[in-house]
């Protein structure tokens, strides 16, 4: 996208070039707020900065999204659960951020989703989950955000298993369906980071923050490594925002650890596995004693999650251990005529939350709800939260950047703006027949790359009218075009082959082999774009068939500790100097 013809905006590509002027901008220019940290919070923050007339600069230690922002449940929720803890605010902001997601933020990348809720006793449970549910939508419904996610609805048991064949007649007696909403979150992250970009955020990925800059108490910047070449840079800032989820307090320790806010790791592991292994047209959604499990539609795939349970091992590469696995595994099959076993896994993957501590060791029982702190002047500290709320996150983590900035800042627009392929999306959506007519394309992928990319389907349809050959599927991927694998390093900031089948697509858990049969076609196909050597395209193969290797190892270790040692055994990515 080069520029909006309404608003004369700037570019919001992130390729090579884009990273490289970014990063000599850093060195040459004084911003009004650097943002550390381009997980959701991050890349909210920029956005909402830079939609307030701040100068932004971003910069990010690994990928894109590549903690937390990528390994989540990837709902968009209001936090059913929540309100058995009459943590009505938490659900009530999150409600309100749906709606406003599903309809004018991101329609084309935020979805309805429905979920089935099985009861076992007859009278007291229906009851009582009935009355949580029915208050769900009062809640959304008070606030005129409803529009798109259908109203919740008893069933008998004779009618869910007509929406689930899957489920044991025996295992309930009767069910409700309720509506959330879903997404890819890694998709997500970079579509509001190429929104801020747009705005005139200076972006940037492998970008490490090393320590901050000090004139006396107050902090005026951070000092940064640029793991791609070794080049270390001083980026100057009238305020600096740490969004860096669960290395706050690592991050914190550079700064001297003053006011300090603690935040515990997490640990939620997902599975995913082929739609023909559950019959179900609908999610489901389990109780269990802790929390909840999720059986969320995934295209062509389920994803099953999740757990809770503490973490304080590596935090770049948390392993699902084997019983992690099993965990999920048995009590999914709690509720199915046909038990699952590892053998139908697909993929794995695990993410850790950031929880603020409290004085409870269960993770479980932490805070999601989200803190902004100002420790030392010049430096804005932001933590906790749950993605479904991370707008309100950045607004608060902004208003607290003006505050210490002197004059008027504008308010928080970020509620009116939609993200970059976002506006016209319905327009286009109708239209899609007309554009595989005209593109030679089936309208089932081009209804694919709606989903992806929205309005932004320009950019791909261009590609594959100059080169013809990236109009054709991955082979062993054929979801994706490989067009697609191209863009994620031309426009969406991919550096490394794992970016692009981890992130930008979904291949490393979509596929049995993990995404290894299209390790080379996806870097030859990089390679171009990204200026690699042969030598390069061999190394980030390898690389990526390591890391494969050792996860698989990882989920046949019992516990988390020999989980952890077998995944630490695959070499970080390369760099390419």
């Amino acid at each position: 996208m080069t520029g909006s013809p309404i608003t004369g905006l700037g570019s919001s590509r992130l390729g090579p070039a884009e990273r490289a002027q970014a990063l000599d901008r850093m060195a040459s220019e004084e911003f009004d707020v650097v943002v550390v940290g381009a997980g959701i919070v991050g890349a909210g923050a920029a956005l909402d900065a830079a939609t307030r007339g701040l100068t932004v600069a971003v910069v990010e230690a690994r990928d894109f999204a590549s903690g937390t922002s990528s390994r989540s449940s990837k709902l968009i929720h209001g936090g059913l659960r929540y309100l058995e803890q009459y943590n009505f605010d938490l659900v009530r902001e999150a409600l309100t951020e749906r709606g406003l997601l599903l309809q004018r933020i991101a329609p084309h990348l935020v979805r309805p989703v429905p979920f089935l809720l099985p009861t076992t006793r007859r009278v007291w449970e229906r009851a009582y989950l009935g009355a949580g549910v029915a208050l769900y939508d009062a809640m959304a419904f008070q606030m005129g955000i409803t529009r798109g996610v259908p109203h919740h609805r008893h069933l008998t048991r004779h009618k869910a298993l007509r929406l689930a064949p899957a489920l044991r007649k025996d295992a309930f007696v009767g069910a409700i369906q309720y509506w959330d909403a879903q997404m890819d979150d890694a998709r997500y992250v970079v579509t509001v980071l190429r929104t801020a970009a747009e705005y005139g955020a200076q972006v940037a990925s492998r970008a490490q923050c090393i320590g901050f800059l000090r004139e006396g108490e107050r902090v005026t910047g951070v000092r940064v490594l640029d793991l791609e070449s070794g080049h270390k840079t001083e980026v100057r800032a009238r305020q600096v925002v740490n969004a860096t989820g669960v290395w706050t307090d690592e991050i914190q320790d550079l700064v001297g650890g003053r006011g300090q806010i603690h935040v515990s790791a997490s640990k939620g592991i997902h599975l995913v596995v082929p739609k023909d292994r559950i019959h179900s047209s609908t999610g489901i959604i389990l109780r269990t004693e802790k929390s909840v499990l999720f059986v969320i539609p995934w295209g062509r795939h389920w994803i099953i999650g999740t757990t809770d349970t503490a973490w304080n091992l590596d935090k770049v590469h948390p392993a699902a251990s084997k019983s992690d696995i099993d965990y999920v595994l048995s009590t999914v099959n709690e509720v199915l005529n046909t038990p699952l076993t590892p053998d139908d896994v697909e993929g794995v993957y695990a993410g850790l939350r950031p929880l603020l501590s409290g004085e409870t060791d269960e993770t479980s029982k932490l805070s999601r709800e989200h803190v902004v702190a100002h420790p030392v002047p010049g430096l804005v500290m932001v933590a906790g939260g749950k993605y479904t709320t991370y707008r309100v996150m950045a607004k608060d983590a902004i208003d607290a950047v003006a505050h210490g900035l002197d004059g008027k800042i504008a308010e928080s627009c970020t509620d009116r703006i939609a993200l970059v392929g976002g506006e016209g999306f319905q327009a286009m959506w109708n239209a899609r027949h007309r554009l595989a007519a005209k593109s030679g394309l089936h309208v089932a992928r081009i209804e694919h790359l709606l989903q992806r990319y929205g309005t932004l389907i320009d950019d791909l349809l261009l590609l594959i009218a100059e080169r013809p050959d990236l109009g054709k599927p991955l082979t062993g991927a054929d979801d994706y075009l490989r067009a697609e694998i191209v863009y994620a390093a031309s426009h969406e900031g991919a550096r490394h082959l794992n970016d692009v089948l981890t992130r930008r697509t979904r291949i490393s858990i979509e596929t049995w082999d993990r995404g290894v049969g299209v390790a080379e076609e996806a870097a030859e196909l990089l390679a171009p774009v990204l200026g690699w050597s042969r030598q390069q395209i061999d190394r980030e193969v390898e690389y990526y068939r390591k890391r494969v290797e050792a996860e698989r190892d990882s989920q046949t270790q019992e516990g988390d500790q020999e989980a952890d040692a077998r995944r630490r055994g695959a070499p970080e990515i390369v760099p390419t100097y």
